[in-house]
C-alpha cells in the first residue's frame, strides 16, 4: 500500500466517523483532488468502504477483514514485534518469505503475513491447508543473542501466546499438545513450525512459524486429515476479527518475548503446562527407535516432554509423536 493511502487511513482514524473534507486531505498530503480520488478508488478495491459526500469530504465506513499492514499496525503500539508487517495476497509460505527476508537483513519484529499459502507447511513438512481470506498465517523474525540450544523456548513461547489469544476470541479453551499443536475439544486449530539459521554458538535469525484456523467452516477441511481439525467459528459458532485476533497475538508475543527475555523459559514454561491437556494422563510415545507408554509428568527446562514409565523411570522426548490413550 502506498504512503499516501496510508495516510489517508490515518486521517481517518483519526476523525472515526466523521468527514474528512478533500481540501484538507489535499493540504495535508500536498497532491492534487485528482490523485486523493484515485487513492480513495484503490481503497474501496482493497475492501475499504468509503463514503462520499459533496461539500463534506470522504469518510470510512469500515475496513475489510484484510491482514493489510496499515490494518495490522494501526493502534498495535508493541515493542518488537509487528513494527514492520510485510503482505502477501498470495505467496509459497510466510516462512520461506521470512527467511529471505532475514538473509536479507530484515529488522528483529518483523512479521509477514499472507492471505494464502500454496505451500504451507506443518511439523515434520506435514502440508498445512491456506485457503484465502478465513485464516491467519504469519512468520515472524527475531534475532535472539541467546545461544541456538534456547531456541527450542520459542516454539513454547509462540504457543502460549496463541492461546492466550483464542481464549480471548470467545468462549474457547485452548489445550496444548507436545510439542506444537494446540487443540479445541481434542481438534487441532493452530500449528506452529518455528525455524533457525545459526551457527554453533550464535543465532543468526529465528522464524516463527504459525498457522491458526479463524473462520474456516467445517466443509472446507479435508476428509483424509491425519489430525482432526476445527476452527474457531466451527468450535464458537461466530465468524472472528481476523485484524483484531492478529493484534491480540502479536501483542501477547511481544509482552512473553520480552518477559522470556527478562526471565527466562520459567514462567513460559509454567504458562504452558497450565494449558498442557497432556499432563498427568496416559501417552503413547512414538520415539524413533523407540515406542513406549507412560505417564506426562511435564517439560524440562529446555521443552523436552518428560514422561514417567512404567517401573519407575522417566524418560525426555526430543522429538517423535505423542497420542494420548487416556
Amino acid at each position: 500500500m502506498s504512503a499516501s493511502r496510508d495516510r489517508i487511513l490515518e486521517l481517518f482514524r483519526q476523525a472515526p466517523d466523521q468527514f474528512v473534507s478533500g481540501e484538507e486531505i489535499c493540504r495535508l498530503l500536498g497532491v492534487s483532488r485528482t490523485a486523493i480520488w484515485k487513492q480513495i478508488g484503490q481503497l474501496r478495491e482493497l475492501g475499504y468502504c468509503v463514503e462520499a459526500v459533496r461539500s463534506r469530504g470522504y469518510r470510512l465506513l469500515s475496513p475489510p477483514d484484510r491482514l493489510l499492514p496499515a490494518e495490522v499496525t494501526s493502534g498495535l503500539e508493541t515493542r518488537r514485534i509487528g513494527r514492520e508487517v510485510v503482505y502477501f495476497e498470495i505467496t509459497d509460505s510466510t516462512n520461506a518469505q521470512a527467511r529471505r527476508l532475514a538473509e536479507d537483513g530484515a529488522a528483529e519484529g518483523t512479521v509477514v503475513i499472507a492471505d494464502q499459502q500454496t505451500s504451507g507447511r506443518g511439523r515434520l513438512g506435514r502440508f498445512w491447508l491456506s485457503p484465502p481470506g478465513v485464516n491467519l498465517y504469519l512468520s515472524i523474525i527475531l534475532r535472539p543473542t541467546f545461544p541456538p540450544r534456547d531456541a527450542t523456548s520459542m516454539t513454547f513461547l509462540s504457543a502460549v501466546a496463541v492461546a492466550h489469544a483464542v481464549a480471548e476470541a470467545g468462549p474457547f479453551v485452548p489445550q496444548l499438545k507436545w510439542p506444537n499443536d494446540l487443540l479445541l475439544d481434542g481438534k487441532k486449530v493452530a500449528g506452529l513450525l518455528n525455524e533457525m539459521n545459526a551457527e554453533t554458538e550464535q543465532v543468526h535469525y529465528l522464524v516463527l512459524g504459525i498457522g491458526v484456523n479463524l473462520n474456516m467452516a467445517t466443509a472446507q477441511f479435508p476428509s483424509d486429515l491425519r489430525t482432526p481439525a476445527t476452527s474457531l467459528l466451527a468450535a464458537g459458532g461466530v465468524e472472528v476479527s481476523r485484524r483484531m485476533f492478529t493484534q491480540n497475538l502479536l501483542r501477547h508475543l511481544d509482552n512473553l518475548y520480552d518477559q522470556y527475555l527478562r526471565e527466562g523459559f520459567a514462567p513460559i514454561r509454567a504458562a504452558w503446562e497450565q494449558h498442557c491437556n497432556m499432563i498427568g494422563r496416559q501417552v503413547e510415545v512414538d520415539s524413533p527407535p523407540q515406542r513406549f507408554v507412560g505417564t506426562v509428568y511435564g517439560i524440562d527446562a529446555i521443552g523436552a516432554l518428560l514422561v514417567d514409565v512404567p517401573g519407575g523411570g522417566r524418560e525426555r522426548v526430543l522429538a517423535g509423536d505423542v497420542r494420548l490413550l487416556s
